[in-house]
């Protein structure tokens, strides 16, 4: 059966199977630039794939001196591409080309934007500890294209991106350097001598590489790639950096939780007018996880609402947008008032008489907070009647744009994509501690919440 090339726009067929090795397979796949086009994620070839010998030069291949055709060398990487046939451009390539455009005087080298549907592999600035490269003369090309200019790939670390404020945006969600190391330093000096200790990284890179794992879902081999140390060491990293992460900001969570003073200060205009004594909103939410291979943890996983196994969590938020109290995860085919049977929410000091919290129709508590005086503000139920009351829709709508708050939240939480992805069986016993993590640095950025909402 004839294979033909994996490399985009390229026709022929025979050529070189894809590396068995990690890194090297990485490094081929970086180089095609081909995107899987469901997951918009580089795509993964499979055993039989192949890319031909036109992407080669002609040091890639070693002579055998027995008269045979010449080998592939083990380090070779395809570096010959003709990516300049144009196709109909789509509105996220537009997006980047203008972005592009208006940004050349913020960046270095040259390239060009080719209109393929593939991964843009933005590359970075060299950290201090790099050597600088020769700059290659500029090559004139006949067609016109758009062109920008991004920095040159190197080894990843924090230091050497700090005027790329919207790279580090994007691999940690924070706005830029002096934010990123805002963090880094409410952690403390503990951040220096924790259990497991990596010579090759210092500890603020190993917060940036863990924050690029939670915001970016980025695979182990993809982060040992990037940061130049092995799997297993960015495995280590990770591990450890979630475990210190959750239990410095657990310490914060009692500030988490503020006084009814504090929230009435900062609460929304006309959230204060129509619904001023709530103290919380409250939400569920799931994160997926891999299919459990043990049939009992798979029934006690399965979601009947998702359709799939995950782990629930119930978020609960301030009127302003703060996120206020993250529980435990749970089996996703626990019921949300279970949950919050098993939480620190039906503590005495939790709540004053008089106050309110705003939830779901699901969350059906009422009786759980009655002898505490705190009134459970949920859309109405129909009881038997064919429709609700005038009066009750009304209602009904004005608790709905409010609760909707915590449901924003809950989104721009997912942008940690590893909320939002599969989490491998093997790291299910962190799945607290990273939904904690990923929730609580919601509040180190500005509020979403207008103050007129």
């Amino acid at each position: 059966m004839v294979k033909y090339c994996s490399v985009p726009l390229c026709t022929r067929f025979g050529g070189h199977k894809f590396p068995s090795n990690a890194h090297m397979r990485q490094k081929w796949r970086v180089a095609i630039r081909r995107v899987d086009k469901e997951t918009n994620k580089l795509w993964n070839p499979g055993k039989e794939d192949i890319v031909c010998h036109s992407h080669f030069t002609e040091t890639d291949y070693k002579d055998t001196g027995s008269g045979e055709r010449s080998r592939l060398k083990p380090e070779a990487v395809p570096s010959i591409f003709d990516f300049k046939t144009p196709q109909q451009e789509s509105d996220r390539s537009k997006r980047m080309r203008l972005r592009c455009a208006r940004e050349s005087s913020d960046v270095t080298d040259t390239v060009h934007l080719y209109d393929v549907q593939e991964v843009v592999v933005e590359s970075l600035p060299l950290s201090s500890d790099s050597q600088p490269v020769e700059e290659e003369p500029e090559i004139e090309h006949d067609d016109k294209e758009v062109q920008c200019e991004i920095p040159v790939v190197g080894k990843f670390a924090i230091e050497g991106m700090k005027t790329y404020s919207r790279m580090i945006s994007f691999y940690t969600g924070f706005n830029n350097y002096d934010h990123f190391m805002l963090l880094f330093n409410i952690l403390g000096p503990a951040a220096f001598d924790l259990n497991y200790k990596c010579s090759l990284l210092s500890p603020q890179d190993q917060l940036f590489l863990t924050l690029i794992k939670l915001r970016q879902a980025a695979e182990d081999v993809e982060l040992s790639m990037l940061f130049q140390v092995s799997e297993s060491t960015v495995s280590k990293i990770i591990t450890t950096w979630i475990n210190f992460l959750y239990f410095q900001l657990k310490e914060l969570e009692d500030d988490f939780w503020p006084s009814m003073k504090t929230i009435k200060q900062h609460m929304p205009i006309d959230f204060s007018k129509k619904f001023g004594n709530t103290r919380v909103i409250l939400d569920a939410t799931e994160q997926p996880i891999q299919k459990p291979s043990n049939v009992d943890a798979q029934s006690k996983t399965w979601s009947s609402y998702k359709h799939k196994n995950t782990l629930k969590t119930m978020i609960g938020i301030t009127p302003n947008g703060a996120v206020s109290y993250i529980s435990s995860a749970y089996a996703g085919s626990v019921s949300d008032r279970q949950i919050i049977e098993r939480s620190t929410l039906l503590d005495s000091n939790k709540f004053s008489p008089g106050e309110s919290i705003m939830a779901d129709r699901g969350i059906m508590t009422q009786d759980l907070f009655a002898t505490q005086n705190v009134y459970v503000n949920t859309p109405s139920l129909l009881k038997g009647k064919s429709q609700l009351d005038p009066e009750e829709i009304v209602r009904d709508r004005r608790v709905a744009s409010k609760r909707i708050h915590v449901e924003r939240v809950i989104g721009l939480a997912k942008t940690f994509k590893i909320l939002k992805y599969e989490l491998p069986i093997s790291k299910v016993p962190l799945a607290s501690r990273i939904v904690f993590i990923c929730f609580s640095l919601l509040n180190f950025r500005n509020c979403i919440v207008d103050k007129m909402a």
